[in-house]
């Protein structure tokens, strides 16, 4: 290394982390307590002494240039190494302790996560559960979660991956209103009658736009990308809506309809950070989460 440039400390390169997670100095210095200013003079000063820009600054926010990239790669694995340490140190002859932050679909966190969280309390009194259900993707290398649980395996980044479970989607109503209603004898009849579903636009989950996979041009008299108000939308008699058979079949309110002709497959993954994952808390919440699906497996 040249003799006039200087070894980064450890807090420099944690406000550069926080500011690649975040996107932006102001919003950087919020999550650190800093004010914008310091955090501005201090990403400054990491370029001066590595002799390198590190940020591109810009109206929408700042971005890493290729040599920011290139360290905040290593910065992210001393945090990594940091971060195991501790929680390694910590351990020796104590519970777990710490926060662990896990993204899920709405559906997932809803109806499994927090039913179970009783149990995963029990099972680690230290360790704080954060639940964070979602209907977009979570940007894991941005730190935005700990743990994902996605519709799809992701393909970018240092992330670890694994399948976690299989579940079945079908047609649904309120027992009331099928009583009230001619009975649905064929999907085709779909076009004809209410159905409640997402708005398409505002989804980036590829996997949850299947519309057309069940009745192309349908009439929606009601849209929601919230699937709890969508149960409850069909549940309050309103018409017919596609609905995790985990979440609807308890439903006394709920009847399945054509079981035969809508029974769509989709999957979970589960995923985490390469850095955090070998992480004591993180790998309990990893450990727990295949046990609860394993609890769940025949209702999927």
């Amino acid at each position: 290394m040249p003799a006039n440039l200087h070894t980064p400390n450890w807090n420099d390169l944690r406000i550069l982390l926080y500011v690649a997670r975040a996107g932006g100095l102001m919003a950087a210095s919020r999550r650190l307590g800093l004010d914008q200013t310091t955090v501005a003079r201090r990403v400054t000063a990491l370029e001066t002494d590595l002799g390198v820009k590190l940020i591109d600054r810009s109206p929408r926010g700042v971005s890493l240039t290729s040599q920011g990239l290139t360290l905040l790669e290593h910065a992210e694995r001393i945090e990594a190494e940091l971060m195991s340490a501790s929680e390694r140190l910590g351990a020796v002859g104590q519970t777990l302790s710490g926060t662990v932050r896990l993204s899920t679909p709405e559906a997932f966190g809803a109806h499994l996560v927090a039913p179970a969280a009783h149990q995963f309390h029990q099972r680690f009194p230290g360790l704080q559960l954060e639940l964070v259900p979602e209907s977009r993707s979570v940007n894991l290398m941005r730190r935005e979660a700990d743990i994902a649980i996605s519709l799809s395996r992701p393909t970018q980044g240092r992330i670890v991956t694994r399948k976690l479970a299989d579940y079945s989607l079908g047609l649904y109503a309120a027992r009331d209103y099928l009583a009230r209603t001619p009975p649905l004898e064929d999907l085709a009849q779909l076009l004809e009658r209410p159905l409640v579903w997402y708005i398409d636009e505002m989804l980036d989950v590829p996997e949850l736009r299947y519309l057309d996979q069940v009745a192309a041009g349908a009439t929606t008299v009601f849209r929601s990308n919230s699937i709890a108000a969508q149960q409850a939308a069909v549940a309050s008699g309103l018409g017919f809506g596609v609905l995790h058979r985990f979440s609807a079949e308890p439903d006394p309110r709920l009847q399945r309809v054509l079981p035969e002709q809508l029974d769509l497959k989709r999957s979970y993954w589960v995923s985490a950070h390469a850095d955090l994952a070998p992480l004591p808390r993180v790998r309990a919440v990893l450990d727990f989460l295949a046990d609860l699906v394993a609890q769940h497996a025949a209702s999927l």
